[in-house]
């Protein structure tokens, strides 16, 4: 239980103790109603114990107990309904804590009249002692202070917030800024290398070396990567990232490398969420990265599977690896298992009984991102 709720709960039981004291002491003329005006003292108490869960139906229940036990011939204050008019003013119910005391003016003499014990004059005067203006426009002031002074408390909560997510732009700036100055040196002498013997070979009339086109191919792919990254840092979407598009380049990169990729696609593509899009992508371009770099694959194929609900990518090669040398995984299988894992998808990669490997990615594609 949470602190607020005790306290509640101690001044709901003090409150109605403190009425039922001062029903019994007060002067009172003994009717038939003794015992409902009790029960009225104590319920109305009890009834702040809801006030910050309900605190307009506990307006209302404090004063229906408030005029009851007046018209039981209790002249009690109605202390009760003066805490919930500050719990509703305090919660935001202006208006409902306004309309309400409005109407207690009135009804609080009609209720002492009706008690049998005062006439006219004297129920208005009497009701002057148990309901003060000026009680209700303190109760009032109180939860309106304190109102505001939680707002602005909230407003500076959410100042902070706003300024701790400009730190972090700007250290993602930063970070975007670091990464682009570090490499784009080094993959632009590698492009610009590759380019140029590409050139100097057809300008002789030479075969060009397909591992030669593959170089110049990824310094290009490289350099655009590097460029989306910054992008991407900045919340630019001039450049949008890869996705399921782009795949069918991903495997012809892999052929012109020398690898015998196939890509087979089935089912109808349906909208997919952005997020998963992506990884699809990241996913099916790390395989083929590793098949050329550790595989020793002569063949590769890639399948993406359109199905209801869940998009469905596994890449095999038939390369080096079996089930009793199984590899261990590395940081791109396990940022491709991250990658799948936070969209709530499964990943299985492991060696294939015929020999090589075999990558396969769920992602459902109605899952929030």
């Amino acid at each position: 239980m949470s602190r607020a709720r005790v306290l509640d709960g101690v001044i709901a039981a003090g409150v109605a103790a403190a009425l039922l004291i001062a029903g019994r002491s007060a002067q009172h003329v003994p009717t038939d109603f003794d015992s409902l005006g009790y029960a009225l003292l104590v319920v109305g108490g009890l009834a702040l114990a809801a006030r910050r869960r309900a605190p307009v139906v506990v307006l209302g229940v404090t004063a229906a107990c408030a005029l009851g036990y007046q018209a039981a011939g209790f002249e009690v204050p109605v202390v009760a309904y003066l805490f919930a008019v500050y719990a509703a003013v305090r919660a935001g119910h202006r208006v409902a804590a306004v309309v309400a005391s409005v109407l207690m003016l009135v009804a609080v003499p009609l209720a002492i009249l009706a008690s049998g014990l005062h006439d006219t004059a004297e129920a208005f005067t009497q009701s002057r002692d148990v309901l003060q203006l000026a009680w209700l426009i303190a109760a009032g002031a109180a939860g309106e202070a304190l109102r505001q002074a939680e707002r602005r408390a909230d407003e500076a909560e959410r100042t902070r917030e706003e300024t701790a997510r400009r730190r972090a732009d700007e250290e993602r700036l930063h970070i975007a800024r670091e990464l682009h100055d570090s490499l784009t040196h080094q993959i632009s002498v590698i492009k610009v290398q590759a380019e140029v013997a590409v050139h100097l070979a057809r300008k002789r009339g030479e075969d060009v070396p397909d591992a030669l086109l593959a170089i110049r191919d990824a310094g290009r792919e490289a350099a655009r990567e590097l460029r989306a990254t910054l992008e991407a840092l900045r919340d630019d979407d001039k450049n949008p990232p890869h996705g399921l598009d782009d795949v069918p380049e991903l495997v012809h990169r892999a052929r012109t490398a020398g690898l015998d990729a196939q890509l087979t696609i089935e089912g109808r593509r349906d909208d997919v969420p952005a997020a998963v899009d992506r990884t699809a992508y990241r996913i099916v371009q790390e395989s083929l990265t590793n098949v050329a770099r550790h595989a020793a694959a002569a063949t590769a194929s890639v399948r993406i599977d359109y199905r209801p609900g869940t998009l469905v990518i596994r890449v095999d090669d038939d390369g080096t690896a079996t089930v009793d040398t199984a590899p261990e995984p590395g940081v791109g299988l396990l940022g491709m298992r991250e990658r799948v894992t936070a969209l709530g998808g499964r990943l299985q990669a492991a060696p294939r009984r015929e020999g090589g490997f075999s990558v396969e990615a769920e992602l459902p594609v109605d899952h929030p991102a």
